[in-house]
């Protein structure tokens, strides 16, 4: 009788154990994240993002899963991947820029999304206020529209003489770009000099910028502030250095890539923070009720080696207004 008792319980234990453990599976919350970038380019910033859920209680695998949609570089895919998380009725969509964003809160109402993004989420109407949301909403921003006037007073800074700036955006962006644009144009018609806008959606699209940029003789580069820019930062230095462009970016990942300058909020703080607050969302905050961060870190980075290369003198009224020197 003892060894039938036993070979029962052995039997069921055998039964029981694949039912607990999909029983486990299916408590445990999902979230989804979406992004314009592809996995290669954004590895390190997405380890941020898991960090962010890690120092809230969150490990992915563990006791919470991830659905990754990466649109890599595509921004009409993004209704389509928002849709699918949908779909998948996960806990939390987790959001990165304002394409990501827009494409998110265009398919619900209900699921909460965490989003980080460079423009006023108030003004965008993607909140209702800064300290009380008011919806499915919430996350930081880092105001990096605003940023984009200061960028053109530097890049003014570096040559005073020139009376011309390009400026670089991704048109199927326009959420960003065109308040981008409209920001620095305002500094631009302040100092006298002309914005000169190109567009790029492509990596052969960037190709053509600078080929543009020789035939107009325009000396000084501002790069917008844009996800799939972002991606493309190696090309971008690459083609500043081939063309002898002096070249201002917006994240300090350029820089250390071998631009000249940036001139930004940081980039993982932002994946970090939209980590932090998926996690607190799970453990049961209101997007409604959580307030949106708002980032006040800018950092100006000066490559100076770059400028050796370009044969370019940094002024020192910029020099001393920097925070890191790349030498």
């Amino acid at each position: 009788m003892r060894r039938i008792g036993l070979a029962v319980v052995l039997a069921l234990g055998l039964l029981i154990a694949p039912l607990a453990a999909r029983a486990q599976q299916k408590a445990m919350p999902i979230i989804g994240y979406l992004d314009t970038a592809s996995a290669s380019t954004t590895v390190q910033f997405m380890e941020e993002f898991r960090r962010g859920l890690r120092d809230g209680g969150y490990v992915d695998g563990q006791n919470v899963a991830i659905e990754y949609r990466l649109a890599e570089g595509d921004y009409g895919k993004l209704r389509a991947l928002a849709a699918d998380l949908v779909r998948r009725q996960v806990a939390v969509i987790a959001t990165i820029n304002t394409p990501t964003i827009l494409a998110a809160k265009a398919e619900t109402k209900t699921i909460p999304i965490v989003f980080a993004v460079g423009v006023d989420p108030v003004k965008f109407g993607l909140v209702a206020s800064l300290n009380r949301p008011g919806g499915n909403l919430t996350g930081l921003t880092q105001l990096n529209i605003e940023m984009e006037a200061k960028r053109v007073q530097v890049l003014h800074e570096l040559a005073p003489a020139d009376t011309s700036i390009a400026m670089l955006i991704n048109p199927t962006s326009p959420a960003y770009s065109e308040a981008a644009t409209e920001s620095a144009r305002s500094a631009a018609r302040v100092l006298g000099v002309r914005l000169l806008v190109l567009n790029a959606s492509t990596p052969s699209g960037i190709e053509a910028v600078f080929r543009t940029l020789v035939a107009k003789r325009v000396k000084l580069l501002l790069v917008s502030g844009d996800s799939f820019l972002v991606a493309q930062r190696n090309q971008l230095v690459e083609l500043a250095a081939r063309y002898a462009v002096p070249a201002l970016y917006h994240r300090r990942e350029f820089t250390v890539a071998g631009g000249l300058m940036s001139l930004g909020p940081s980039l993982p703080e932002a994946y970090y923070l939209v980590g932090d607050y998926t996690a607190r969302i799970l453990k049961g905050a209101k997007p409604a009720d959580l307030p949106v961060h708002q980032s006040t870190s800018f950092q100006l980075v000066i490559n100076l080696k770059t400028a050796k290369a370009l044969g370019l003198t940094i002024p020192q009224s910029v020099l001393v207004r920097a925070d890191e020197l790349i030498q």
